[in-house]
């Protein structure tokens, strides 16, 4: 029989953390200093004070793929698209 699982690999330059190492890891936050941690950007997600909701939907290919060739901003399109057609 034949695993398509990767075989375990014991390296003692890399070994595997145990609960203490867990306790005292930090997030990177904690140790960069600020400059460095501007030039990663800005966090992604919803801006402060979005009224907005993340929601599923599956949408036609056809259609996902002629907003998305109009370029940046296709989300906003399907957004007024929506709010167009509601009732």
């Amino acid at each position: 029989m034949v695993s398509d699982k990767p075989p375990v690999v014991f390296d003692d330059d890399n070994p595997e953390w145990t609960d203490a190492d867990f306790a005292r890891a930090r997030p990177a936050a904690d140790l960069l200093p600020p400059e460095v941690l501007a030039a990663f950007g800005k966090r992604r997600g919803r801006p402060a004070g979005s009224d907005k909701t993340l929601v599923s939907l599956r949408i036609d290919n056809d259609v996902l793929e002629r907003f998305r060739a109009t370029g940046a901003g296709w989300q906003t399109r399907i957004n007024q698209a929506l709010r167009d057609a509601a009732p």
